[in-house]
């Protein structure tokens, strides 16, 4: 019986160790060799001979293949399903990763107590009584959800021939260790070796398979970036602990799209759902502040109502600061010099604060426009009526572009109660007869003249 061979391999090279080192004699870089399986000792399997057994793939042509939409499995949480892109596929591998204490574990948990399916409920950082009390918070009468404390993936699959559930839950990989390989749990080897086990598992039994990872200081997922390749589905769960809002974002989703966002909002009996994102982005504060200003972006097919706070004062210290939360400081640099060449302000000379309310980040250009506004509204202190909103992209030469979606962005505005959005002349806006004002710019000077003129 072949036993089991490992080697180590410098992770920025590829040179081969024979035992593990400090420094990589070949690139010179610290902490980079780590211990690689050659060669699995061989183990009899957790299945009987009668489910090893496979059909043999044939190729098809292409018009042969059916395309039909895949059958998803409901998990009776809006927001997870938006993100997943309607559901959990059958087979499917979920990846879901966050920082420490934001609500990973209780998001899953919560799922589970409400499925009207079978559902394991792996645990290998928390006993069955911690699990309980947690339980007992969010849903206590829950029938189909089953609790195992265990970290032996061989042990794990017998539980599983024995339940047979329609959902497992891993809370979490890094905690796995298989008899496999001989090494610690946590390790690149077990991580890989725990996750193709899983993946083996779903694929031949048709089951979907969530698990909890760990991340790293920089907020990448822990463990060999083969491990996000190898799922299906990479979720990020993110959220400040010192606040209640969390956002769950998809980064990868080989079934749906990967640019749907899930709101939630954490309390005492779980995470509550954000159907509209609106009511927790917009503040609710009646007197006019100079500063603010409201930008129409979409993530996926969601329309969102952000709220961007903007400070701008006389620089103190010499030289002017720059700082952005939730928004790129490159693009707000762009945006200042554009205002500083195109349209007169002189803000070479003062520091600028930028915020984006709510704690989420946004890419969408369409909130330029809303940006320039809240920035000219601070340094004028002079505010901008609340009920108007903008959707539009500026361009270094001060022109105002065009966005995508931008019927769809009116259309929310209109429903949020706003009376006026500001959006480019060269939009092809097909919605007819809305209650709300569309004004049409050109130019940043258009902008200027509508709002302080």
């Amino acid at each position: 019986m072949a036993k089991t061979k490992t080697a180590y391999f410098c992770q920025n090279c590829g040179t081969q160790y024979a035992k593990w080192v400090g420094q990589c004699s070949a690139c010179k870089e610290w902490n980079t060799v780590v211990e690689e399986v050659i060669q699995k000792e061989e183990k009899k399997d957790w299945r009987t001979p009668t489910n090893t057994s496979k059909r043999i793939a044939k190729p098809l042509r292409v018009n042969e293949i059916s395309t039909e939409k895949e059958i998803r499995l409901n998990t009776f949480n809006i927001e997870f399903n938006r993100v997943l892109g309607g559901g959990l596929v059958p087979g499917s591998l979920v990846l879901i990763g966050g920082e420490p204490g934001v609500g990973k574990s209780t998001l899953l948990l919560q799922i589970a107590l409400k499925l009207p399916y079978k559902t394991l409920y792996v645990s290998g950082e928390e006993s069955q009584k911690q699990i309980k009390m947690r339980a007992d918070r969010i849903n206590p009468q829950s029938e189909n959800c089953l609790i195992l404390t265990e970290t032996k993936t061989q042990n794990i699959f017998k539980q599983i021939e024995a339940t047979e559930p329609d959902i497992v839950v891993i809370d979490s990989i890094q905690t796995l260790h298989s008899d496999y390989i001989e090494s610690a749990a946590g390790s690149i080897s077990q991580i890989r070796e725990c996750t193709t086990e899983l993946i083996k598992f779903a694929k031949e039994t048709n089951t979907p398979v969530i698990l909890i990872g760990h991340i790293t200081k920089d907020g990448s997922i822990a463990g060999p970036k083969i491990l996000e390749h190898m799922v299906d589905t990479v979720l990020q769960f993110e959220g400040d602990r010192n606040y209640v809002y969390r956002i769950l974002r998809s980064l990868k989703n080989r079934f749906g799209s990967t640019a749907e966002l899930g709101i939630y909002e954490m309390q005492g009996s779980g995470l509550r759902e954000v159907n509209n994102p609106s009511e927790i982005l917009i503040s609710k504060n009646d007197a006019g502040l100079s500063g603010t200003a409201i930008a129409s972006t979409v993530e996926g097919l969601r329309p969102l109502m952000i709220e961007i706070q903007a400070l701008v004062s006389t620089a103190v210290y010499g030289t002017p600061q720059r700082s952005t939360t939730g928004y790129n400081a490159k693009r707000l640099n762009m945006l200042l010099a554009v205002l500083e060449k195109r349209a007169g302000f002189r803000l070479g000379a003062k520091d600028v604060f930028l915020n984006i309310t709510g704690g989420i980040s946004v890419d969408d250009p369409a909130i330029d426009l809303a940006v320039i506004a809240a920035i000219l509204s601070s340094n004028e202190d002079i505010p901008v009526e609340k009920e108007m909103c903008f959707a539009a992209e500026v361009g270094l030469a001060g022109e105002i572009r065009p966005v995508q979606r931008v019927d769809q962005r009116i259309l929310e505005a209109e429903k949020l109660g706003f009376t006026s959005i500001f959006v480019s002349k060269n939009n092809k806006i097909t919605v007819k007869k809305t209650g709300i004002n569309i004004i049409l710019v050109a130019k940043i000077e258009d902008v200027v003249n509508h709002l302080f003129g």
